[in-house]
């Protein structure tokens, strides 16, 4: 079976074409100016970094997998990319007035990472988690049998990190932050297509690293109906203050 966290670097085209991206109005509550230098920790193809470039003067983006960073550098030129881990950043001591972590928050090995998040953030400075999940208070345009399909792989991955502690609370936990803001949310939609849903298929760990991912592909495929679908998303954030 492939390493969950390495089947990213398989499908990094895939993963840019069909991920969800951030809505702008999810910053808006971090209390940066646009002259910070913020770090984007575990970025992949950058789908959080052009949200960051939009908004903060200096923007570096640390990924390990050499295909999702090839894509980052394409996708968002004006940003430094970096080689390097959430739990090995290559960055000097207070050297960040943010750090930003998004989806890949949760590979990472909290216990060593955030101690390090916090070594490069100069005191005062923020850390936040942004991620992207389904909107459930709003009705999904998948069909129920293929929702139902999805729902029970998930159901069978193994997942360590629904064992762990909240995230604010493992944040406020490591004594290296204050002030932690619980999660707020924006809607959005994330618009794909049949065949750009069943190419995000390809992108999601959960089945990209089964044995029998081919047939399990062909089953969704064939319970997907030609279409447009607006999916309802939420994008959270929680955010902290370095002590």
């Amino acid at each position: 079976m492939i390493d969950r966290a390495q089947s990213f670097d398989r499908t990094a085209e895939e993963y840019e074409r069909t991920r969800p991206d951030y809505p702008d109005a999810i910053l808006d509550a971090i209390p940066l100016g646009p002259a910070a230098t913020v770090v984007d920790v575990g970025a992949g193809t950058g789908k959080l970094t052009r949200v960051l470039a939009g908004r903060y003067e200096r923007v570096i983006a640390v990924e390990p997998l050499d295909g999702m960073r090839a894509v980052l550098e394409r996708a968002v030129p004006i940003v430094t990319a970096l080689k390097g881990t959430a739990e090995e950043l290559p960055l000097p001591d207070g050297s960040a007035d943010g750090v930003f972590a998004a989806q890949a928050f949760h590979w990472f090995r909290k216990d060593v990472a955030l101690p390090e998040i916090a070594r490069i953030l100069r005191a005062g400075g923020v850390f936040a988690v942004v991620w992207n999940g389904p909107d459930e208070r709003r009705p999904s345009p998948l069909p129920p049998d293929f929702a139902a399909a999805l729902e029970s792989l998930h159901d069978a991955a193994p997942q360590p990190w629904l064992e762990e502690p909240e995230w604010e609370e493992l944040v406020e936990g490591s004594g290296l932050f204050t002030d932690v803001h619980r999660r707020t949310s924006v809607p959005h939609d994330h618009v794909l297509d049949r065949a750009a849903i069943l190419e995000n298929l390809r992108t999601i760990s959960w089945i990209a690293t089964r044995d029998d991912r081919d047939e399990v592909f062909a089953r969704l495929a064939a319970m997907l109906p030609d279409g447009t679908y607006a999916i309802p998303n939420l994008a959270y954030v929680i955010w902290a203050v370095r002590t």
